[in-house]
């Protein structure tokens, strides 16, 4: 085990949560009844904001739109990878006016962007992993994605089956944890089929296994880059795994999120050049 692991400098899109609320229900994490504090929540956005930018990286930001509460999840718009941009086409009607305006973004910023043909909510669904793109599906993404993701990209595909709706994005079970053709993940076995779970156990023998309680306190919705992982606070099993691991915790609390059923990779897009 590494004593110390080397940070590479990413370079994030995010948007602010300026009308964020629940105000329908897409997954099992958002019930309407439910009161959200949006000051709360922007004073936590902030806060992973902060935390970027106080670790050297670059953050960008779009401009949110009135009537798109869920817009502040940025990871869900695309997959940019290599430089090119892959839209999203999301699943519930109610998200899908977001890709209009996170495509403008793209474009407004030089990138040429193609729209998936299929159901595809970025990275979401969509995880570079070294020589890999991990491609979850089962709730959200399609097969059909998958495959145009590895002729666009020219990556190979592994496609990954999501078997509990409490994670209906891959983003929520897995996350990677260094960039390297040899790198490492995290995630909850228990979020996949068997036959995904023994892929993964293949492919990443020594991977980070969360339990149920971090992975349910959306521990594995974290960014990593590739020695400090921003995680949510209250995985703390997890956060003391990966710090016996070489890995440095950053914890933060974005529990006015999880409401709507995401955390902090959900409200975080990486621009790969």
């Amino acid at each position: 085990m590494p004593d110390s692991r080397v940070p590479r400098l990413r370079r994030f899109l995010v948007c602010e949560p300026r009308h964020f609320a629940v105000q329908y229900s897409i997954n099992p994490w958002m019930h309407p009844d439910t009161p959200v504090d949006v000051d709360l929540a922007r004073e936590q956005w902030q806060a992973l904001i902060r935390a970027y930018r106080d670790h050297g990286h670059t953050v960008e930001t779009v401009e949110p739109v009135a009537a798109l509460p869920d817009m502040v999840f940025a990871a869900n718009c695309a997959l940019v990878l290599g430089g090119r941009v892959l839209g999203s086409l999301f699943h519930a009607p109610e998200r899908r006016p977001e890709s209009t305006a996170y495509d403008a973004w793209f474009e407004g910023a030089g990138y040429e962007v193609h729209r998936a043909e299929s159901v595809c909510e970025g990275e979401g669904d969509l995880v570079p992993a070294g020589r890999f793109l991990l491609a979850g599906t089962g709730f959200r993404t399609t097969r059909e994605a998958h495959r145009q993701a590895q002729e666009f990209f020219g990556v190979p595909v592994i496609s990954l089956q999501l078997v509990d709706p409490r994670f209906y994005h891959m983003d929520t079970a897995l996350f990677v944890l260094d960039d390297g053709e040899d790198g490492n993940i995290a995630y909850y076995p228990e979020a996949f089929s068997p036959g995904s779970r023994a892929v993964l156990a293949r492919l990443y023998p020594d991977a980070v296994i969360a339990t149920r309680e971090d992975a349910l306190a959306f521990g594995l919705n974290s960014v990593s880059d590739g020695r400090h992982v921003f995680i949510s606070s209250r995985a703390k099993e997890l956060a003391d795994q990966l710090d016996r691991q070489g890995y440095v915790p950053v914890p933060l609390d974005l529990s006015e999120f999880q409401k709507a059923g995401g955390g902090i990779k959900c409200c975080t897009q990486e621009l790969r050049p």
